[in-house]
C-alpha cells in the first residue's frame, strides 16, 4: 500500500494497514489515545518512585551535587536517548520496539544476532524493574509500619526480611490481577499513575519546605559535595559516578510507549509523542522533587544511620522528623510516605504491562522458550500468560535480595539501568551505523540532526555502562561487593551462549504473521 493511500485512510485502518505493512496482523485492541500512551511511560518512569527508592545512594555519593546537579546532566543526555528512540519508534511502530528496530536496521546479515541480543538484554531489564520498584515499595510498607508503631528508638515493628518477602509477594499479585483486565482498565491507571505523580510531586513541593523547621541553604542543596560515604571512596570523580545511580534510575521506562504502540491509535505519532514528553516531564517534576526534598536535609550522617526512627531510610525519616519537630508528631509525614508508596504501587502496575506487551511481541516472533504458550491472548486481549510468567520471574530474582543485602538491591537498581539502558542503545546505534543511509524516518523524525544525537546517546550509554560497574566500596569484600558486572556480564554471556549453541540455527528475527506487500 502507498504512503499517500495509507495517508488518506481513517487512522484506525491506517494504523493497522502500517502494522501490516511492518509484517503483523492486528490481534492487540487498539484503544489508547496519545495521552494513554503518554502516561502508561510517565506513570513507569514515575520519579517518587525512582527519586524516592534510590535517594540513599545519591545523599551516600556526593550527596546534594551529585543528584541536583547530577539530574540535570544526566536529563540532558538521557533526552537524546529519548529523542534518538521517537525517532525510531515513529518508523516502527510495533509492540516489539527496540528488538525490531534492532532487526530492521542491523542490516540483514546480523538482523537475527541483534535482534535476540536486545530483546533479551530489554525483557531482562524489564523483569528487575518490576522487581525492584514491587520490592521497593515492600521496604517502604516495612518503614511505614515501623514509624506507625513507634520507630526503631520507640518500640516499633521492624517487620523480618520474610514478612518483607510476604508483603512483597502480595504487591505482585495484585500486580498481575490488574495486569488481567482489559486495556481499558490498565488505561484508566495508566492515567491516575501520570496523574498521582504530578499531583503528588506539587503536594510535596508545597508542603515539605512550608512544615520545616530547619531547611538547608541554596548554596548547600546545589554546591554541597558529601566524601563522607563510609566506603573508602575518596576521589570526587568516582563518588559522583556512583552517585548518578539515583537520577539515571529514575529516568527510566519510557521504552513503555513503544510497547504499547499496537494499542495505540495513530501510532507512528502517538508513540513518539509518548516518549519524548514523559521524559521531558518526569525531568522537570524529578527535579523539583530532588530540590525539595534536598531542602530539609540537614543532617547527612544522622539520616543515613540505621539507627534512626526510620532504620535508615534518609527521605523517610526526613518527613518524620519536619513533621514531629513542628507538630510533635510525625503522623504528617508518614502520610506523605503514603503518598509515595501509592505512587510506587501505580508504577508497578505499568512495570507488569509493559513486560506483558515486550514478552507477547518476543514470544511472538519465537524467541522465548515456550513462546508458543505466551502470545495467546485471552477473549479480552490480553495476553494473560506473560503477564502471570512476568509476576512470576520478578518474583524469583527479588528472593536474590531477601537473601543477600543492600548491595544486592543496589546491584538490581543498576541491571534494571544497564539493562533496559543497552537495550536502549543497540537500536541507535545501528540507527548511526548500519542504517545511517539506509533509515527511512516516520512522521516524527529528527532530521540532519538524527545521526548526531543518536551518537551521543550511544556515548553516553556506554559512559554509564562502565561507570555502573565499578566497585562502590572499598576494599572489596563480599558485603559490598558490586555485583552488577557479574549480572550483566551473565545476560550477555547466557544470551550469546544460547545464541551459538542453539538460537543461531532457527531464529531468524521478528516473524511476520501477514503477507507483507
Amino acid at each position: 500500500m502507498g504512503t499517500v493511500e495509507a495517508a488518506e485512510l481513517p487512522v484506525a485502518d491506517r494504523d493497522r494497514a502500517r502494522l501490516q505493512q511492518l509484517g503483523y496482523k492486528q490481534e492487540l485492541k487498539r484503544g489508547l489515545s496519545v495521552v494513554s500512551n503518554f502516561a502508561f511511560s510517565f506513570a513507569l518512569i514515575s520519579v517518587l518512585t525512582g527519586v524516592t527508592t534510590t535517594y540513599n545512594t545519591g545523599l551516600r555519593y556526593g550527596g546534594p551535587v551529585s543528584m541536583t546537579l547530577g539530574w540535570l546532566v544526566v536529563a540532558a543526555f538521557n533526552g537524546c536517548v529519548a529523542l534518538s528512540m521517537a525517532e525510531i519508534c515513529s518508523a516502527y511502530p510495533t509492540s516489539g520496539g527496540l528488538y525490531y528496530w534492532s532487526a530492521k536496521l542491523a542490516g540483514k546479515d546480523w538482523a537475527p544476532l541483534a535482534s535476540w541480543i536486545t530483546g533479551w538484554f530489554n525483557i531482562v531489564g524489564q523483569w528487575a524493574s518490576t522487581a525492584s520498584v514491587d520490592f521497593s515499595l515492600a521496604q517502604l510498607i516495612q518503614v511505614i509500619i515501623l514509624l506507625s508503631t513507634g520507630g526503631a528508638n520507640g518500640g516499633g515493628y521492624l517487620a523480618s526480611k520474610y514478612v518483607v518477602l510476604a508483603i512483597y509477594s502480595l504487591i505482585l499479585g495484585v500486580h498481575g490481577l490488574i495486569n488481567s483486565l482489559p486495556i481499558q482498565w490498565l488505561s484508566w491507571f495508566g492515567h491516575l499513575g501520570a496523574f498521582w505523580n504530578v499531583a503528588g510531586v506539587f503536594a510535596l513541593v508545597i508542603l515539605i519546605p512550608a512544615v520545616a523547621k530547619e531547611r538547608a541553604s541554596a548554596e548547600f542543596v546545589f554546591t554541597h559535595f558529601n566524601t563522607e560515604n563510609g566506603a573508602g571512596i575518596h576521589g570526587k570523580a568516582y563518588i559522583l559516578a556512583v552517585g548518578l545511580l539515583t537520577s539515571q534510575y529514575s529516568s527510566i521506562g519510557y521504552d513503555t510507549s513503544a510497547h504499547m504502540t499496537e494499542e495505540t491509535k495513530n501510532a507512528d505519532w502517538s508513540g513518539p509523542i509518548g516518549i519524548i514528553t514523559s521524559v521531558a516531564l518526569s525531568s522537570i517534576f524529578g527535579w523539583i522533587y530532588l530540590v525539595a526534598i534536598t531542602s530539609v536535609v540537614t543532617n547527612i550522617p544522622y539520616l543515613l544511620d540505621a539507627g534512626n526512627d526510620a532504620g535508615g531510610n534518609a527521605i523517610a525519616q526526613a518527613l518524620y522528623t519536619i513533621f514531629r519537630r513542628r507538630y510533635g508528631s510525625g503522623l504528617g509525614g508518614i502520610i506523605c510516605l503514603g503518598v509515595i508508596a501509592v505512587a510506587i504501587f501505580l508504577c508497578g502496575i505499568t512495570c507488569v504491562t509493559s513486560n506483558s506487551r515486550m514478552g507477547y511481541a518476543f514470544s511472538r516472533d519465537g524467541a522465548m522458550p515456550f513462546s508458543h504458550a505466551w502470545h495467546r491472548l485471552n477473549k479480552h486481549e490480553v495476553p494473560l500468560n506473560i503477564v502471570w510468567l512476568s509476576v512470576s520471574v520478578a518474583f524469583v530474582m527479588a528472593l536474590t535480595v531477601v537473601h543477600g543485602s543492600q548491595v544486592a538491591f543496589q546491584a538490581m537498581s543498576s541491571i534494571t539501568t544497564l539493562g533496559l539502558y543497552i537495550s536502549y542503545a543497540l537500536p541507535i546505534f545501528f540507527r548511526v551505523t548500519t542504517a545511517r543511509k539506509s533509515f527511512v524516518p516516520g512522521p516524527f523524525h529528527l532530521g540532519k540532526y538524527g545521526v548526531l544525537v543518536g551518537s551521543v546517546a550511544v556515548f553516553w550509554v556506554a559512559l554509564v555502562t562502565v561507570l555502573f560497574c565499578l566497585p562502590v566500596a572499598y576494599p572489596i569484600a563480599k558485603d559490598n561487593f558490586n555485583y552488577t558486572p557479574v549480572a550483566v556480564g551473565g545476560v550477555l554471556l547466557l544470551t550469546l551462549g544460547s545464541w551459538v549453541l542453539h538460537a543461531r540455527f532457527w531464529f531468524q528475527g521478528p516473524v511476520t504473521n501477514v503477507d507483507v506487500e
